[in-house]
């Protein structure tokens, strides 16, 4: 089957094979198969994640953007810094668990490092308080990268900078979002960052999901390090 044949209920058992509870090599194993397809299938689905969060960072970025450094955190094929870059960004650089993404990701000649980890299981490959903005867009959600990552986001951070996260609102996302929304919180009394905003969007991307249709809604996190 080509990639022009597919249909939505071809590309929703591929996403529904990566949230499904597997191991996770199993699911990097999906990511690895899907890499080639995956931005054509993104577009399919209207997946509005990347713009919608690089139009929030980019309306409270003040700095220099062209020497910023920007943490790309589950950077999958590159999709966030392509947005990014639109906005004068110019200073990337990606982690992924995926090599198949990360073989495509470096394929846009946009990242000037790019680090395999593995999200939830390792800290992440960086050093601490060293990036003016850091981004995960896509992959907090059940069954995907556990909440407890976004603290790693926060120490990756130069005091100052710029915390961005997402994650969907549909029904199945429901407790993890609670959850997400809570550590966030947490975060913010233990003096660690400020939320600057928080943006919910109800039309995410085209629902996967056996249970849903039409589109599900999802939210963005910016946060700025104190």
């Amino acid at each position: 089957m080509s990639a022009n044949d597919k249909t939505l209920e071809d590309i929703r058992a591929t996403v529904l094979s990566c949230h499904k509870d597997s191991t996770l090599q199993d699911k990097l194993k999906v990511y690895d198969s899907w890499a080639e397809n995956y931005d054509q299938d993104l577009v399919f689905l209207d997946y509005t994640a990347p713009c919608v969060a690089a139009n929030r960072i980019s309306s409270h970025f003040s700095g220099d953007r062209e020497a910023a450094v920007v943490l790309d955190v589950a950077c999958g094929t590159g999709l966030m810094v392509r947005q990014l870059k639109s906005h004068g960004f110019g200073h990337f650089v990606g982690v992924d668990g995926s090599k198949g993404m990360m073989d495509v990701a470096r394929k846009t000649e946009l990242y000037q490092e790019l680090k395999q980890c593995m999200l939830g299981e390792e800290p992440l490959p960086v050093q601490w308080g060293s990036f003016d903005v850091t981004v995960i867009v896509g992959a907090l959600s059940v069954g995907q990268v556990p909440v407890s990552v976004v603290r790693d986001l926060c120490k990756s951070t130069k005091p100052g900078g710029f915390v961005c996260m997402t994650t969907r609102g549909n029904q199945d996302n429901l407790d993890f979002k609670a959850d997400l929304e809570r550590e966030l919180k947490q975060m913010e009394g233990e003096g660690l960052w400020c939320c600057v905003e928080i943006t919910e969007v109800e039309k995410w991307e085209k629902a996967v999901s056996e249970t849903e249709e039409g589109y599900i809604p999802g939210a963005v996190y910016l946060y700025k390090k104190l």
